[in-house]
């Protein structure tokens, strides 16, 4: 099959996720009522601390790329609705646990569970939620697709803990941030994408080609977010502005500026990354040091490099809407402001 040349880039328009939106509405219906349904307890604090974050007006990015990948192959069936929840509840699960873990105060604009519940609860509600998505892994029958999600879960919880041991810890490195990003955020970017193709019964290579597709665009996809953290407001991103710096992530606009700064500079880097230097004023300079050094700019050129593999994954298929919508899908996610 003859692949095609598919530019990230087209003047024509801004970029929108409304295109992914369209395509995958009717098949986001029955997701939903999946989550719903599955999100129901007999224990009342469950369905309120899950719906509270559920409900929240996140883009549900990860479920619609398997509805999307689905229509890219045609697929007919409908098993796809569950695993795409099961997707949902696992990336659902994951921002549970990582508000706890950061002590986070926002999230999607609101406040985090954890600051309504505690952290007990929320931690416990994220366990329920994992444990929801495996039942509808089990539900489904394929030992393909449980190895996919359950293997991506775990890649997951390593990259959380690799965060963890990196943070606040000056000589991380641009290679061992990638690692970690390619674990916690794009492993379940690839997991969802690829669980389409194996529905569908697909061959190999277009397995491989969604897994890349949404492997590069879940790399994208997160190197823009650290760099929203030092130039937007908490009402574009639904989060603390700062959240990253008063934290100690070495994200890669961190690792740039520090790399490209002078002594002075390396010392105020120093002591802001060891927790010592997190007022709104060092956030500031934090903010100017960034600039000084491009390091916001190369950080989204190379969120641009990452989203344009995901692009050219999909070059061995046909044009037409579901393809046209995936690539709008990346175009948006380098281009976005929150």
């Amino acid at each position: 099959m003859s692949a095609d040349i598919i530019p990230l880039h087209d003047r024509r328009s801004d970029p929108s996720l409304d295109p992914m939106l369209a395509l995958t509405a009717q098949g986001m219906n029955a997701v939903n009522s999946v989550i719903l349904g599955r999100m129901q307890s007999e224990i009342p604090l469950i369905p309120a601390l899950a719906g509270h974050l559920i409900s929240g007006g996140g883009k549900r990015l990860r479920p619609m790329l398997t509805l999307a990948g689905a229509e890219l192959v045609g697929y007919q069936g409908s098993r796809h609705h569950k695993l795409a929840a099961a997707v949902e509840f696992i990336h659902t699960a994951t921002l549970l646990h990582d508000d706890v873990v950061d002590g986070s105060e926002m999230r999607r604009g609101k406040a985090a569970a954890n600051i309504i519940f505690g952290n007990p609860a929320t931690v416990l509600v994220g366990d329920f939620l994992f444990s929801r998505s495996f039942e509808l892994m089990t539900e489904d029958g394929s030992l393909k697709v449980l190895k996919i999600l359950s293997g991506a879960s775990a890649i997951i919880a390593e990259g959380e803990v690799d965060q963890l041991t990196a943070q606040r810890r000056i000589e991380t490195s641009e290679q061992r941030y990638l690692g970690i990003i390619r674990a916690k955020t794009a492993a379940l970017f690839a997991a969802a994408a690829r669980i389409a193709a194996v529905v569908a019964e697909c061959d190999e290579e277009k397995e491989q080609a969604l897994d890349e597709y949404g492997r590069n665009l879940g790399v994208a996809f997160q190197l823009v977010d650290d760099a929203i953290d030092y130039d937007s407001d908490a009402a574009a991103m639904g989060k603390d502005r700062g959240d990253d710096f008063r934290e100690g992530k070495m994200t890669l606009p961190v690792i740039l500026a520090y790399a490209r700064g002078s002594e002075e500079e390396r010392a105020f880097w120093r002591d802001a990354i060891i927790g010592h230097r997190t007022s709104d004023a060092d956030l500031d300079h934090a903010c100017a040091l960034i600039a000084r050094h491009d390091a916001l700019s190369d950080t989204r050129d190379r969120a641009r490099h990452f989203a344009q593999r995901a692009v050219d994954a999909l070059a061995i298929f046909p044009d037409g809407k579901a393809r046209q919508a995936m690539v709008e899908a990346a175009r948006f996610a380098v281009a976005r402001g929150y």
